[in-house]
């Protein structure tokens, strides 16, 4: 078994035009021939209906009354020729397809205007005999052309219509592997333009990073760490008092006799919302929480508050723990001290300019992402592109060497 010859698009042009030639150059020699024939025989019948448009319109102009009515027919239809003849346009270059539908043009309109003929020339006459003679003329040497044209199409040159559409393919091939090559390129270039934005994302970042682990910034991260965990430890300290509390706060609501002063009830809302906020601002010694928890005690020993024996009894161990133990008072002094630190810090000099070198530097990263979104959807419209062009690429070369085997019965491989 022969090798199969190998080829690439920009040899298989050259290889198959050899191949071909002793049948492709007289057929497309022919075609051209053919097309050149039958335009001249169009031409002609332009200029006869031409000299039908200018003769009649001298008789109109005369207005004799045996021919006026027949020389205004005879223009009407010789414009009427003028226009369909101008709406004929032969291709400008040869191709199987072009010719067809020229073919089919040239005889379309040759139907009808024979039509027109035999309708209403033997209503002009006796006049414009002259005129009319020399036109059937004309129309009649027409016919010969385009018969001939018709017939080179449909018998000889639709046999190498399958190699000229492949000389188109291979054209149209060449263009997508240019195509493919430089959707390449731009993706590249997207790439390239991308790792640049990332590059100085992570950088920036990093900065915000060293800005938030130094300083101010670095001593308010550990306060607000200190706090989360301080106020853990308060709610764990306060758990068995939250639903009492609440039962608290509803009988004030109700007027049902708290006891609570405005001042006392406003208390128990802070530190039902946000302990640590409301445990922290108190004074030394933490009075107006120990006065709720007073109070809350001589609503639970009248049994005002409905509470479950369980729940009341922890309730009061964590009343006794505060009022008489004082058991809150270091984590009181923590978390006033830790709450006054964060105060400062906030109101530092210092962490402002950070805050303000941070926020630039977060709206730098955002605009950076923004455009590595762009980047990100450009690459990702070039990849759909690549993979349709890589696919025409595909059926181009499939279709070529399909081609080449039905019309010349060898099979060859596109690289």
């Amino acid at each position: 078994m022969s090798e199969i010859p190998k080829f690439s698009s920009e040899n298989i042009r050259g290889w198959l035009e050899r191949e071909t030639s002793s049948i492709f150059v007289p057929i497309h020699g022919k075609a051209e021939k053919a097309l050149t024939e039958t335009r001249k025989a169009f031409e002609n019948l332009s200029d006869s209906s031409k000299m039908l448009l200018d003769d009649s319109a001298k008789e109109v102009v005369k207005r004799n009354m045996k021919s006026y009515n027949r020389a205004k027919a005879l223009n009407k239809l010789a414009r009427l020729f003028l226009d369909r003849l101008g709406k004929i346009k032969p291709p400008d270059q040869v191709s199987y397809e072009n010719l067809r539908k020229y073919s089919q043009e040239t005889q379309q309109a040759m139907v009808v205007t024979e039509i027109d003929l035999r309708n209403w020339f033997p209503r002009i006459s006796p006049f414009f005999i002259l005129d009319r003679r020399k036109f059937q003329v004309t129309f009649e040497r027409t016919k010969e052309p385009v018969r001939e044209l018709s017939n080179f199409v449909s018998k000889e040159y639709v046999k190498t219509k399958t190699l000229e559409e492949t000389f188109q393919l291979i054209t149209r091939l060449q263009s997508h592997e240019q195509q493919l090559r430089s959707l390449k390129e731009q993706k590249m270039r997207v790439e390239g333009e991308k790792a640049v934005i990332e590059k100085e994302i992570a950088e920036t970042k990093q900065k915000m990073t060293e800005l938030k682990s130094k300083g101010t910034m670095n001593q308010l991260a550990q306060a607000e760490t200190e706090i989360e965990a301080l106020s853990s430890e308060l709610k764990q300290n306060l758990k068995h008092l939250q639903k009492p509390f609440i039962k608290l706060q509803s009988l004030s609501l109700h007027g049902e006799g708290s006891g609570l002063t405005p001042e006392e009830f406003a208390k128990l809302g802070q530190y039902l919302e946000d302990p640590f906020e409301a445990f922290s601002i108190e004074v030394n010694n933490y009075p107006i929480l120990k006065q709720i928890l007073q109070k809350l005690g001589n609503a639970m020993s009248q049994d005002k508050l409905n509470l479950k024996p369980e729940k009341q009894r922890k309730a009061e161990l964590a009343i006794g723990n505060v009022l008489n133990k004082n058991s809150l008072m270091a984590l009181h002094q923590k978390c006033a001290e830790t709450a006054l630190r964060r105060k400062q810090l906030l109101s530092s000099p210092e962490l402002e300019e950070t805050k303000r070198e941070l926020a630039k530097l977060q709206t730098r990263v955002e605009d950076l992402e923004r455009k590595r979104g762009i980047l990100e959807s450009e690459a990702h419209s070039i990849d759909g592109n690549r993979n349709e062009t890589a696919e025409r690429i595909r059926t181009s070369k499939a279709t070529i060497e399909k081609n080449v085997f039905d019309f010349m019965d060898r099979r060859i491989s596109l690289q």
